[in-house]
């Protein structure tokens, strides 16, 4: 499956997922009159917080990075994708459009995701590369499933991955690479390289920048033109400014090694709660859990830190998890508690049908705390 090459020069506007809604049809009236947008690709953006908005990019910003992918990994006409993220994110369309960029074959992975059935799919057509996100290898990584011998390089994005859950996938087999970028970005702003296991390297369309408190800002030609949102029936855009660049909600670190310029991503600013005064992390304690998921052997069930609200300490932490019985569930509760600080202690276990989380697999924290 590949883009046919007429899309990257036919002048129009592509709505991910909405193209054939009255949102879509609504948001592409919008873009081709008022923004004079020809050429332009919009996204939603896939964050768990938030309100809904379209990012706008041209499809010569995606053409930009994903020519800049294709280089840092070596990608070439032998190499053959599967595809397993959904196209109208720009994870599964940045697939596309390497694929369209490098001349490669593209299979898409169709139906739900089943990790024994990637795998099966893999091995059937001999896919040298593909593109997860974390939840996806958590889900290999649990099953014990090996690697196909094919594959040569696992992207992963759209999430941080943990060390426990990138170790014991390699110890599989799986090549895997952690990524860094956003939907604003047309897809990555940093890779691991396929020498080395080790930090990720900036890909050199990027000119990064960092504030005392180490939140990122980023100007480059792959990045979005801004952000098209709807209020009482009515379409607004938000710029993003060429000069200023984008100020992210994240954290990272940069430095350079040699010629090499390498980023670690250390949190988001909305990824922390306070409890008692003090700012606590809840990513830092989804990886334990999922850690501790992965030593006990659980892959067909759910288990996330939520906080929700208390009158005295502003917030408490819960353990909200799916499809767990209770008593797997108290031992993973004790288990968790053992290792985390007392600020951190998980206070109660709460079961819900199923964990909400986005297409790509990242929890709707909002809706949650509703459920909750």
């Amino acid at each position: 499956m590949m883009i046919e090459p007429a899309f990257w020069s036919d002048g129009s506007v592509w709505i991910g997922h909405s193209d054939h809604t009255e949102e879509g049809g609504s948001l592409a009236e919008f873009a081709l009159h008022e923004l004079k947008a020809k050429d332009w690709c919009f996204f939603q953006t896939s964050g768990s917080e938030g309100k809904r908005k379209w990012v706008g990019l041209t499809k010569e910003s995606l053409l930009v990075s994903a020519r800049a992918v294709n280089r840092h990994f070596d990608i070439n006409e032998r190499d053959h994708w599967l595809l397993a993220l959904p196209i109208h994110h720009v994870g599964g369309f940045g697939v596309l459009t390497r694929a369209f960029a490098g001349g490669n074959q593209v299979t898409r992975l169709e139906g739900k995701w089943l990790a024994a059935a990637f795998v099966q799919r893999c091995v059937d057509v001999g896919a040298t590369l593909t593109s997860l996100v974390p939840t996806q290898v958590f889900d290999l990584a649990a099953a014990q499933l090996r690697a196909p011998q094919s594959l040569r390089v696992v992207l992963v994005g759209g999430g941080a991955m943990s060390s426990e859950v990138e170790q014991a996938a390699k110890r599989l087999g799986w090549p895997v690479r952690r990524t860094y970028g956003m939907t604003e970005t047309a897809s990555q702003i940093a890779s691991q390289t396929l020498e080395d296991g080790g930090e990720m390297e900036v890909l050199p369309i990027w000119d990064l920048r960092i504030n005392d408190e180490g939140v990122l800002t980023v100007r480059g030609e792959a990045l979005a033109k801004g952000y098209a949102s709807e209020e009482a029936g009515k379409w607004h855009w938000q710029p993003i400014s060429t000069k200023l660049g984008l100020r992210t909600r994240d954290r990272v670190e940069l430095w350079t090694h040699g010629t090499r310029r390498l980023l670690r991503f250390t949190g988001r600013e909305a990824g922390t709660v306070k409890i008692l005064g003090e700012l606590v992390s809840l990513g830092a304690i989804q990886v334990r859990i999922e850690a501790q998921m992965l030593q006990m052997g659980l892959h067909e069930c759910e288990a996330v830190v939520c906080d929700v609200p208390d009158a005295r300490k502003e917030a408490r932490l819960v353990l909200a998890v799916s499809g767990m019985s209770p008593t797997i569930a108290k031992n993973l509760l004790a288990s968790l508690n053992q290792e985390l600080r007392t600020l951190e202690q998980l206070e109660q276990i709460m079961a819900v049908p199923m964990i909400p989380r986005s297409e790509l697999g990242k929890v709707r924290l909002a809706e949650l705390r509703t459920m909750l």
